[in-house]
């Protein structure tokens, strides 16, 4: 999966229903001309879509994408609770997929749980620019869910990595060894550096070059910086040096970005 193609997309929610669905329930046959992102937190119903019957249950989230024929009803003895998201493409696009199966078991998540538990704050209290943060807080909980489909499960990140990580953030200016990050999480070095990789995919070193050369681009790309000065407010002492790390990982020389 090209998870890059989606990064331009804005959902706009334009109906969010906290479904506590009576014996009753259910949902006519008809083309929908929206994506339905639902989420099942209890009881049980029937999705029909596009001709295909799927029970879905708590921890289940459905997804029929814009020109999907649906229709559902719930369980007699078990009636379905469920967060259901409407939405459009801001923009255009709308007929632009997600990459979810119909049906994906197992998608909750402490973080998506209390996204959802947020916009529907959000969206209750209607206070003024409630749709703006109400948007903000779904396109999280789209994020997270395609970082999870990315990986084919829910990233786990060592609470001791993640911690090594912030710090990287906050001082890639300056030197860091391994020796620094492993004394406060109480490890040896050499598992400090094994734990990293496994973490984050990637050796401490390549880590924060790649975070260097990040923050670099963004300040050769604002302006009012040449590239020696970048590279020694980026952490590198060699111009030169920080010039050959800078092509190898972007694929052009940092004074390409020069204005």
């Amino acid at each position: 999966m090209e998870i890059n193609q989606y990064e331009q997309l804005v959902p706009d929610v334009f109906l969010f229903v906290d479904r506590k669905c009576f014996e009753g329930w259910g949902i006519g046959r008809s083309t929908i001309d929206f994506h339905d992102l639902t989420f099942v937190v209890g009881g049980r119903a029937v999705y029909s879509i596009n001709g295909v019957n799927y029970t879905v249950e708590a921890g289940d989230m459905l997804y029929a994408p814009a020109g999907s024929i649906r229709e559902a009803h719930t369980f007699r003895d078990a009636p379905m609770h469920s967060f259901a998201f409407n939405f459009f493409w801001l923009g255009g696009g709308n007929d632009i997929r997600l990459p979810f199966k119909t049906v994906t078991r197992n998608w909750r998540t402490k973080e998506i749980l209390d996204d959802i538990r947020e916009f529907s704050h959000i969206w209750m209290s209607k206070q003024p620019l409630y749709r703006m943060k109400a948007r903000a807080v779904f396109q999280q909980i789209i994020y997270r869910l395609l970082i999870i489909a990315h990986h084919q499960q829910a990233p786990y990140v060592d609470p001791r990595i993640h911690k090594a990580t912030a710090y990287i953030m906050d001082h890639y200016a300056e030197e860091i060894t391994i020796g620094e990050l492993a004394l406060p999480a109480g490890l040896n070095p050499e598992y400090m550096g094994k734990l990293f990789k496994q973490n984050t995919g990637v050796a401490l070193k390549e880590y924060i070059n790649r975070v260097r050369v990040n923050n670099a681009e963004m300040l050769l790309s604002a302006g009012g910086f040449n590239v020696s000065e970048v590279a020694a407010h980026c952490g590198y002492r060699d111009a030169a040096y920080f010039s050959n790390v800078f092509k190898q990982i972007k694929g052009y020389p940092p004074s390409a970005l020069l204005k």
